[in-house]
């Protein structure tokens, strides 16, 4: 089995911050990185410790949201300096990890 190395970005947002639309649309038609997935969470807090959670009585509006993305270690490096003034400061995450490629 063929691997390559890539880099992996996890970004933290909320549903109220109103960026994924725009992060999405970047990352795919501007940046064209390999996968992204958005996770959308049912409980988290940040910064300012408020809980936000998800229940059958009181369906939150501004859940946690997670970015997830991989490509080549240098096409990374350039998109998350295009992110960097977009982004809260803490709220990407980024490492290095493996894909096969082929058989």
């Amino acid at each position: 089995m063929n691997m390559t190395e890539v880099t992996m970005v996890r970004i933290y947002l909320s549903e109220m911050s109103g960026h994924l639309e725009n992060l999405l649309k970047r990352l795919h038609d501007w940046e064209k990185v390999r996968g992204v997935s958005v996770f959308r969470g049912i409980s988290g807090f940040g910064d300012s410790g408020e809980v936000h959670s998800a229940s059958f009585v009181d369906l939150s509006l501004d859940l946690p949201l997670v970015v997830e993305f991989f490509d080549e270690p240098a096409k990374i490096e350039k998109i998350l300096e295009h992110l960097n003034d977009t982004i809260k400061p803490k709220h990407m995450v980024k490492w290095s990890a493996w894909v096969n490629e082929s058989e």
